[in-house]
């Protein structure tokens, strides 16, 4: 089972990915540095470090699906 704790949501917008809100600062409507076919290699297996361009705290995301990014540590 993963615990709901360790994920995040996420929106895809065109061709861009957004969160509603920074996990560690609050920003609102963060633009991730990262792009829609990613999140298939992501899925796959391959780790990715993802660095919030708002603040700099960075986290490891271990898988994706549909919705939350999957992360190695909680975020709730």
């Amino acid at each position: 089972m993963i615990p709901f704790r360790n994920t995040w949501p996420y929106e895809i917008v065109m061709s861009d990915i957004y969160v509603q809100y920074c996990p560690f600062c609050n920003s609102h409507n963060v633009l991730l540095p990262m792009k829609p076919k990613e999140l298939q290699t992501i899925h796959e297996g391959k780790k990715k470090i993802l660095v919030f361009p708002c603040c700099n705290n960075n986290i490891k995301i271990i898988d994706t699906d549909t919705d939350y990014l999957l992360c190695d540590r909680p975020l709730r």
